[in-house]
Order: structure tokens, then sequence, then C-alpha cells
């Protein structure tokens, strides 16, 4: 309980009871848990360059801790950050998380990426037991809601002002 002191007679019947809030201790938490977040943040994604085709679907809810295998321009597969080999990928998500199969594979292709070598790594991911895989792509915008194309003329038509 606060008190605020008034000049006056010097009395200890003179102190009054303050009734405000300190909000002090609460600004310190807020600020400490925003430092925490804006720390951690970047950590949780991944940072492979990959121009990922759009989709508008609307976006699932992803687990705590997704595993994600990119197929990089180059033809590079990744998992997470960590470069791995094409015959490697399935004794390397083996290793990882006890081996469990039931997890979702979320997998992050470009779009400079032939359609033959994303194949190539679904398959192996399907005959390694992987058989809950995910694609990741942006989130786009829906045809319908998209704006209009403007007109096009032909030379010798009119333009309008």
């Amino acid at each position: 309980m606060g008190m605020s002191l008034s000049e006056g007679s010097g009395d200890d019947d003179d102190f009054a009871e303050n009734h405000e809030i300190n909000v002090t201790p609460f600004i310190d938490v807020i600020l400490v848990l925003l430092i925490i977040f804006m720390v951690a943040a970047p950590l949780s994604t991944v940072d492979l360059p990959i121009n990922l085709p759009s989709s508008t679907v609307t976006p699932q809810k992803k687990p705590d801790k997704p595993t994600y295998v990119s197929i990089k321009p180059d033809l590079a597969v990744a998992i997470g950050e960590d470069m791995v080999k094409r015959v490697d990928l399935i004794n390397r998500l083996d290793s990882m998380d006890n081996g469990n199969k039931e997890r979702p594979i979320f997998l992050r292709v470009d779009r400079a990426v032939p359609y033959g070598e994303f194949f190539d790594v679904m398959e192996r991911l399907r005959a390694g037991g992987y058989t809950k895989t995910k694609l990741v792509a942006l989130e786009g915008v829906a045809p319908a809601a998209a704006a209009p194309a403007p007109a096009t003329t032909s030379p010798g038509a009119p333009q309008q002002p």
C-alpha cells in the first residue's frame, strides 16, 4: 500500500493512502518479453534462399518443431539448414526425432527445380516410410480478388484522355 508525503505540519495523521498502481515492474516485464521474442523469432525460421511458388489455399497450423526438407535451385537437398546428399536423406531423417515416421515432412522446393528432381525426392521420402509430406508455398492472392489488368489498345485506335 503506497503512501504519499505532503508538506504540512509534520504530524503522522497527515499521511494519506495513495491508490495509484505502480506500473514500472509491469513495463519491465513487457520489455524483457519483447527482447526475448525479438531474439527467438529469427531462430525459428529456415534461412535457405528458395523461390517458392504461391498458393491461395488457407494456411494450416504448423507443428512446434517442423522438419523442413528443401531442394535448392542447384538441386542440392537440405534438412533444415544442413546440406545432405540424396542417398543419405532417409538415414538423416531416421536419426532425427527417434525415427518417428508419422511426423509431417515440410517440403520446400524452388520453382526453378525440374519436376523430375522434385519427384525423385518425393519418391525417396515415400520409400523411406515418410508418407506425411506437406508442400510449402507462399501465400498468394485469389484470382477473383486480383486487380483487373489494364485494357490494351491497338496502335491505330484513339486513346482516351
